[in-house]
């Protein structure tokens, strides 16, 4: 295709053609953006960046997220919560298996993050993905995804209005979308990634984090 540059004069054709490719690459990149988040809204992190973030490269929480003691169920079907869970450092992500882009880029960042730390570093580490679409993602559902990324990642469900419960205190917003023309919906929620001792959340990282980033800040997490 010639460059547009080179189109003569009066080329009407050539340049109806071009405004609707325009058209429809814009559509498409709404379209695949509206089941992930939204900057309409609630961003867990915005606002917090302060004057001092402790050499970190993911937002610090000067006053941590206090994660609510709500149990939910692991993949296995065992009870498992957040706040209780002994694991010395975990990484918390509120996402759907049949997210159309967002979801699988932050957790192919987790996973590519993690795979970065040494063998003891990553034994204190635990990866939590925490299903923000219950009604489809069913256990086995939720284990085949993870095991595509790292069969140690736990995968947690529940009945909605409880893992609701669970992402509030977190600033993390959940609600189901309009329904797809296929048949699915949209689930729109926010896509931070949290880094949780204890029951506080000290760390938040955007979607746009990179692997090395979040690596560096999970070693001096652990650290600290």
């Amino acid at each position: 295709m010639p460059s547009p540059r080179t189109w003569p004069a009066g080329s009407g054709v050539r340049e109806r053609r071009l405004r609707r490719l325009v058209a429809v690459v814009l559509a498409v990149a709404v379209l695949a953006l509206s089941g992930c988040g939204s900057d309409r809204q609630p961003n867990a992190v915005a606002g917090l960046t302060g004057s001092d973030n402790h050499g970190f490269h993911g937002t610090y929480l000067d006053t941590p997220y206090l994660v609510p003691d709500l149990t939910l169920t692991d993949t296995a079907g065992a009870p498992y919560s957040l706040a209780a869970a002994p694991a010395p450092l975990k990484i918390v992500f509120f996402g759907y298996t049949k997210c159309p882009d967002i979801c699988q880029v932050v957790m192919s960042t987790i996973a590519s993050a993690v795979s970065r730390l040494k063998a003891d570093q990553r034994d204190r580490v635990q990866v939590v993905f925490v299903t923000t679409d219950p009604g489809r993602d069913t256990r086995p559902v939720l284990r085949t995804y993870l095991d595509r990324l790292d069969p140690a990642f736990v995968g947690l469900t529940g009945e909605l209005p409880r893992i609701i419960d669970l992402a509030k205190p977190l600033k993390v917003f959940i609600e189901k979308g309009a329904r797809l023309p296929s048949g699915g919906y949209d689930v729109t929620h926010t896509t931070e990634v949290f880094g949780v001792a204890g029951n506080q959340a000290r760390l938040a990282w955007g979607q746009d984090t990179s692997p090395s980033a979040m690596a560096a800040d999970i070693i001096k997490l652990l650290r600290s």
